[in-house]
């Protein structure tokens, strides 16, 4: 945080010292909630309390501090007051069932549980909770516990490697499993986001990607504290409500997910909403559609798409602003304290403008995942982490994003890219969603199968669509199906459900007869 308590303890490898950090900017506004505004004193205050409270409960350094609910300044509360402790915050999906819910708890053997009241059906269907959970606060006692609390005297000295969260990955490729993100690799992630975007100690950002995924917490959220900025975190994601926040309160910057941009740019608001106070909007999580980066660039909105994964906190690729509006859909270049290379053919390759498997490295990079050495051994290869990711890099240097590589159809012995055939469906007006994947075939292997969500009022017509992608793509990349869907399955980050569409294709479809 930007300001702390003075007379804490600090390690330095040579025992542990007496430190007195220094208070840059207390009168600052740190966090606002509705009509409440707390600046960093109050911030560093109220996160003590709630830290003392949980210490005489037991709470120490390495024990799970599970957090339950949407986005709100209690969340930092219980971040801050966790990682003071030295002990790992959990912050769970809310958007999960029940029994996913107990199970994550139960994995990161969670012995305290903050929640908010909008979890409280929640945890209802998740009972009963595991053994290790000893303590449930609910959000509305918190003010209580902070008012009760002792304070912290004395806090326990914190290592850069020691674990500061627990983030389980979004589950579209199987189980949820929990990255290890320690302090180190959150700092450093700030430190690369700030070496490319321009944040200032007047800054006023909207935390509107949920916390219990990287990008809410590591693309805007840290760096704006780290600079001593304020932070509005919003509860529920609603497009006018974000577009009239943005003109109320003069908005300077917030984080966003595609699918969120793209329902802002088409609501009724989005013409005469004034956006002049925006200096900058950062995306990422999966890719966007030109039409969606050139609605923003033409009202003046400096956006900047971002690349990476939970794994690396998330930053790896980040679109410089001097160049972002002649790459409208690339991710950029690497950050700075990042090493990336490529894999292809199972070896070391040069980007060569084609495909290849994108490696990274560096002091933001995980080092693993909770309780499963063998996955997290298998996820590096000599010291870099293998991202899945099939990433194209151009003659300038700047990357984009093809594919994964679990994601590719190989059909006929040739490769076929999801995302570039989903590109070009998307290039029908008619057409809001779509996405391309493998279903066995007995004569090519595999050939695709495209589900198309068609835009409110807008009727579809299957000979159309085929029409379109045999004028721009190869015959053998052309899907053997189209399925119209009112709505593409998709998790809380707006990726879509590919193991679930994977499995429905395989149902349905792989019997029916046709020709490729």
């Amino acid at each position: 945080m930007n300001t702390a308590a003075e007379g804490t303890r600090a390690n330095f490898g040579l025992g542990t010292w007496p430190a007195r950090r220094a208070r840059i900017t207390p009168e600052r506004t740190a966090l606002v909630e509705g009509g409440r505004a707390l600046t960093y004193r109050d911030l560093a205050d109220r996160t003590a309390r709630l830290a003392g409270h949980l210490a005489a409960h037991g709470v120490g350094p390495g024990d799970r501090v599970a957090y339950l609910g949407v986005n709100a300044a209690a969340t930092f509360e219980t971040f801050f007051a966790t990682w003071l402790l030295g002990a790992v915050a959990v912050p769970l999906n809310f958007r999960l069932s029940g029994p996913e819910i107990r199970s994550m708890l139960d994995d990161s053997g969670a012995a305290v549980l903050v929640h908010s009241p909008d979890a409280d059906a929640l945890l209802d269907s998740a009972a009963p909770l595991p053994d290790s959970l000893r303590l449930r606060i609910p959000v509305a006692d918190i003010d209580a516990a902070v008012a009760a609390g002792p304070g912290l005297a004395g806090p326990p000295p914190v290592d850069l490697d020691d674990p500061a969260v627990l983030l389980y990955t979004s589950g579209t490729t199987g189980r949820p499993k929990a990255a290890v993100l320690s302090h180190g690799n959150l700092t450093w992630n700030t430190v690369n986001q700030l070496a490319h975007i321009d944040i200032r100690p007047d800054e006023r950002a909207l935390c509107i990607s949920p916390l219990f995924h990287a990008t809410g917490l590591g693309q805007i959220t840290l760096p704006v504290f780290f600079k001593g900025g304020s932070v509005e975190p919003v509860a529920k994601f609603d497009a006018g409500a974000i577009l009239g926040r943005i003109e109320e309160a003069r908005i300077t910057s917030f984080s966003a997910v595609p699918t969120m941009l793209q329902m802002m740019c088409e609501h009724p608001r989005w013409a005469e909403a004034d956006l002049g106070s925006l200096t900058g909007v950062v995306y990422g999580g999966s890719p966007v559609r030109e039409r969606v980066a050139r609605a923003w660039l033409d009202r003046g909105v400096r956006l900047q798409q971002g690349y990476g994964m939970t794994e690396a906190s998330p930053g790896v690729y980040m679109a410089p602003a001097a160049g972002a509006a002649d790459h409208p859909v690339a991710v950029g270049v690497p950050h700075f304290f990042t090493d990336v290379a490529m894999l292809r053919d199972g070896r070391p390759a040069e980007p060569e403008g084609i495909p290849g498997e994108l490696l990274v490295r560096g002091p933001h990079v995980f080092s693993g995942y909770w309780n499963r050495p063998e996955e997290s051994a298998a996820s590096f290869v000599d010291g870099w982490f293998r991202t899945g990711d099939l990433l194209t890099v151009a003659a300038d240097g700047w990357a984009s994003v093809t594919d994964r590589v679990k994601d590719m159809i190989i059909s006929g012995g040739e490769n076929v890219y999801p995302a570039e055939v989903e590109a070009v469906l998307l290039q029908l007006d008619g057409i809001a969603n779509a996405a391309v994947v493998g279903v066995p075939d007995p004569r090519w292997g595999e050939v695709g199968a495209a589900y198309l969500q068609p835009r409110e009022g807008a009727v579809l017509d299957e000979a159309a669509v085929r029409a379109h992608l045999a004028a721009n793509l190869a015959r053998f990349k052309i899907p053997k199906y189209v399925v119209f869907v009112t709505e593409l399955p998709a998790n809380a980050t707006g990726k879509i459900r590919r193991v679930e569409l994977r499995a429905r294709a395989a149902a349905e479809l792989a019997d029916v007869e046709g020709t490729p």
